[in-house]
């Protein structure tokens, strides 16, 4: 058995961001996830202003992601047509960026390691429980860790959530509902983070956020209670998006979809009399405006 002062389930911005703050302060700390890092996860790989700040003070470095990619101007299309261009502050750090989620989570994990937490990959929960004094996980090709408290920072569907019976919604799917592929190709235009507010997607929008070597990574978002129609979406055939990406532009592979949870002040935030926290996803703690989950998941990490 492994004893530890914390566990930490999930190795995404959530669980690192709260292993790294509790390492620095001192405390043992074991993170487990089911996953072996660079992973792919399907995200718009974009980062605001306020995930970059917290990135930073938790101590990662563009440097540490190969495909970082500054943003300089964001452009933005209303559903009438017309296109606005917001260029972003110069001179007093960055304001957006953009990193393809399999990198930058495998680089946030290393700051992890570099702070003292104990990382375990490939390691999945199988159950959870709780005493007066202890709780403890157990994990699949671990065993038992047993911890003063659990941090669950798995994901919507969070496994520990559901080994704790706090789930609170059979069938949950989440506020939003988004897709994204990665298109290589793209023209000069799509070096600019463009967002279209198309009618068919509001308050919805569509998004093409650049990455180096002439790609970018290119979804859509729309909020479930609208009703809006994904089946058969082509981003690519809209006029106004190829002639943004162009005529070279080639999507990588098919739409990837994932639900997006928005009502943090509607779950429960923990569980076993305090012993259990949920984080990041776990936590349905996203943006319900725009859907962005990296920020608010370093927050509540």
């Amino acid at each position: 058995m492994i004893t530890t002062d914390v566990a930490v389930v999930g190795g995404g911005p959530a669980g690192v961001a709260a292993a790294i703050t509790l390492a620095r302060a001192g405390r043992d700390v074991v993170l487990v996830d089911r996953a072996r890092f660079p992973r792919d996860k399907c995200c718009g790989d974009g980062l605001t202003a306020g995930a970059l700040r917290r990135y930073q003070a938790l101590g990662l470095e563009p440097s540490d992601v190969a495909s970082w990619h500054v943003v300089d101007d964001v452009m933005v299309r209303s559903p009438s047509g017309r296109t606005v261009r917001f260029p972003l502050p110069r001179g007093s750090g960055i304001y957006a960026a953009v990193a393809p989620r399999s990198e930058l989570d495998a680089a946030f994990l290393n700051v992890a390691r570099r702070a003292g937490v104990m990382v375990h990959e490939g390691t999945a929960l199988v159950g959870a429980d709780v005493g007066e004094r202890w709780a403890s996980i157990d994990v699949d090709g671990l065993g038992t860790v047993a911890a003063h408290y659990l941090i669950g920072a798995d994901g919507m569907w969070s496994p520990l959530r559901k080994a704790m019976g706090a789930d609170d919604e059979a069938g949950y799917l989440g506020e939003w509902h988004a897709f994204r592929q990665y298109v290589s190709g793209v023209g000069p235009a799509a070096r600019d983070l463009w967002v279209w507010f198309d009618a068919d997607f509001l308050p919805g929008f569509a998004w093409s956020f650049p990455l180096p070597g002439g790609r970018a990574n290119v979804g859509f978002g729309v909020h479930r209670r609208t009703g809006a129609k994904v089946r058969g979406v082509d981003l690519l055939a809209r006029p106004h998006i190829a002639e943004v990406l162009g005529p070279a532009a080639l999507a990588e592979g098919p739409f990837k979809a994932w639900p997006i949870p928005a009502r943090v002040e509607r779950s429960p935030l923990s569980a076993g009399d305090g012993r259990v926290l949920f984080v990041g996803d776990a936590a349905r703690a996203t943006d319900p405006m725009t859907g962005e989950g990296i920020g608010q998941a370093l927050e509540t990490g």
